[in-house]
C-alpha cells in the first residue's frame, strides 16, 4: 500500500513508538484530513468502535472512545484532546493533527473498562504534488492491563493499517478504482 512503518523500542514499557510514512495516490490531503477528523464516519468502517463521541467540557473539546477488545481481554477507552490546523509552510498547505490523552473529571473511568492513560499521536498530511497525499504519523499508546507487549505491538501495527484502509473506503466506498 506504499506505507512504511518504523518502530522504536521503549525499554521501560516494553512497547514501541511508531512512525508511519506513506502516500495515497488518488486522495487529496484535505479529504484525508476530513476523514481522519470525522468521528461519525469512523463508526461506520471501524468494527472495533464501541462508543465514540466528542463533548465540550469547560470550553475544551474532549473525545471519548471505547475500543472493543477480543475475549477474554477487557475493552479499553481513551479520553483525549485533538486539534487539526491547516498550515501554510513556504507556500505548501500542510494539515497537522495533534492528539493526546487527558484526564477529565467529567469522564470518569468505567467499571470493567481499562482507561488508556498514555496516548499521543501526531499526523501531517500534504499534497504529493499530483492528485494525492503524503502522510506522516507518529503514534504511541500504552493500553495497560496484563496484555503481553508482543501482542500490543502487533495490534498497534494492525490498527494503523486499518486507519489507512478507512481513508481509502471514504474516498471510494464501492471498492472500485
Amino acid at each position: 500500500m506504499g506505507v512504511s512503518i518504523y518502530r522504536l523500542y521503549d525499554e521501560q514499557s516494553g512497547l514501541y513508538e511508531y512512525k508511519i510514512f506513506g502516500g495515497l495516490a488518488d486522495c487529496p490531503p484535505k479529504l484525508c484530513a476530513d476523514v481522519y477528523m470525522d468521528l461519525e464516519f469512523r463508526k461506520q468502517w471501524d468494527q472495533y468502535v464501541k462508543e465514540l463521541y466528542e463533548k465540550t467540557y469547560d470550553g475544551e473539546k474532549i473525545i471519548y472512545w471505547e475500543v472493543k477488545y477480543p475475549f477474554p481481554l477487557s475493552n479499553r477507552d481513551y479520553v483525549y484532546i485533538r486539534e487539526c490546523q491547516e498550515m501554510d509552510v513556504d507556500g505548501r498547505k500542510i494539515w497537522v493533527v495533534l492528539a493526546q490523552s487527558v484526564s477529565v473529571p467529567q469522564c470518569p473511568e468505567k467499571p470493567g473498562i481499562i482507561r488508556v492513560k498514555s496516548y499521543k499521536q501526531s499526523l501531517a498530511i500534504e499534497s504529493d504534488g499530483k492528485t494525492g497525499s503524503r502522510v506522516y504519523m507518529y503514534y504511541f499508546d500504552n493500553p495497560g492491563g496484563m496484555i503481553p507487549s508482543w501482542l500490543v505491538n502487533w495490534a498497534a501495527k494492525m490498527f494503523h493499517m486499518n486507519e489507512a484502509q478507512g481513508v481509502l473506503r471514504r474516498k471510494n466506498p464501492a471498492g472500485t478504482q
